[in-house]
């Protein structure tokens, strides 16, 4: 296990408190008093007398029943309570299940650039990695063959994020099945951070979710992307196979064993409201997509991206006379933060022009106008740097 500083730590310190956030990467955020008013116009005063009258005592490790039969209706029939492990968010998940699984002796799979967390935390479990590079010209899409050529003998993980963060793509079907064919042939797990599935653009490009596709999948998710719920603080692992269970649970152990109830309550007052919730926040990421695309077409000389068609996040390539972490330098003077191509990847030298940018609130087109004025700003200066082989 190597030490591994948080990519993100010096985009917060550079970012952190201004008033236009192009950073965010979660849909619209949900109050508790939206989640009760739901409750109520659905005739569920149950789960309002819970949350008020609730015991403070210790839940069960892994999560009460009620809301791992909440979680579980998100998944096919081979998905149970039983099949769901709940946890103080999903990242703690994606950490609890590396170091269940692996060990020093291990080899894994994880693809670049990445969520840290994803990348990561393998190697927090002594596994050595093989990092597999996407690239904008394949649309960010994995590429199976250079999966399959990536194995060892004693490969035993495969960590993919789909829904894809930074860039807001998706796998194509496929894809998702050579992938599971591969794993298969191996008899390798596959864990697949599933944080954004349910926020497709188009619902009729969701993919089947891991746990339900393969008996050695594991999906991981959350309530703080599509239901705008990163406060509830509550995530889960959902899988077939129930012999990692027990060494999961036991890991869990050490950590944040059990979850607040609160939070819960609140998770399944969310769960219950998700038609309502997603539909509202997919209008929201449609509304701004479509303002990015303007903003994109409009500054092309600037800025180009693959166009994300799921969740609440893009990738874009600034192709002005400076990388993105001297953009996100000077663009935080001016108030306005972006996610640099150094909060992704150990080595950004490839992507060193590209930065995330979120749109999942309704507040983003406010900050939109003001990356677009700065850009009116520098617009001249940049084209002039840029005509003088400048970068």
């Amino acid at each position: 296990m190597t030490y591994n500083e948080p990519w993100s730590k010096r985009h917060k310190k550079v970012t952190g408190g201004l008033p236009y956030s192009l950073s965010n990467s979660f849909a619209e955020p949900i109050s508790n008093e939206e989640l009760i008013s739901l409750s109520l116009q659905r005739g569920d005063q149950d789960i309002v007398d819970q949350f008020h009258k609730h015991s403070l005592e210790y839940t069960p490790n892994g999560g009460s029943l009620d809301l791992l039969e909440e979680i579980a209706k998100l998944y096919g029939a081979k998905i149970t309570a039983e099949n769901i492990i709940v946890f103080a968010g999903g990242q703690v998940g994606l950490q609890t299940a590396a170091l269940a699984l692996l060990d020093q002796n291990s080899h894994s799979i994880v693809f670049t650039p990445g969520y840290q967390s994803v990348l990561k935390a393998p190697d927090h479990a002594g596994s050595t990695l093989t990092e597999v590079p996407l690239y904008p010209e394949n649309n960010w899409q994995i590429d199976p063959q250079k999966v399959a050529d990536a194995m060892q003998e004693n490969t035993k993980y495969m960590a993919i994020n789909e829904p894809y963060n930074p860039a807001g793509t998706l796998m194509k079907p496929e894809a998702q099945q050579q992938l599971k064919e591969i794993a298969e042939k191996n008899d390798i797990y596959v864990m697949s951070d599933e944080i954004y599935r349910l926020l497709e653009h188009d619902q009729k490009d969701r993919l089947p979710a891991m746990a339900d596709l393969y008996h050695k999948g594991i999906s991981c998710g959350g309530l703080s992307k599509p239901w705008g719920g990163c406060g509830i603080t509550i995530g889960w692992l959902a899988f077939q196979d129930l012999s990692i269970k027990q060494k999961i649970i036991d890991i869990q152990y050490f950590g944040t064993a059990c979850p607040s109830r609160a939070s819960e309550i609140q998770a399944i007052m969310a769960l219950r409201a998700s038609d309502i919730i997603i539909e509202k926040n997919i209008k929201i990421i449609k509304h701004n997509v479509a303002l990015l695309d303007d903003f994109v077409e409009k500054y092309s000389n600037f800025f180009e991206w693959v166009r994300p068609n799921a969740g609440a996040i893009a990738f874009m390539k600034f192709k002005g006379p400076m990388n993105s972490d001297e953009l996100g330098e000077i663009l935080a003077k001016s108030g306005i933060s972006i996610k640099p191509a150094y909060v992704f990847a150990d080595d950004s030298d490839y992507f060193e022009d590209y930065f995330r940018i979120g749109y999942g609130e309704k507040i983003m087109p406010r900050a939109l106008q003001a990356l677009i004025d700065f850009v009116e700003e520098h617009r001249e200066q940049w084209a002039v740097k840029m005509n003088e082989g400048c970068k």
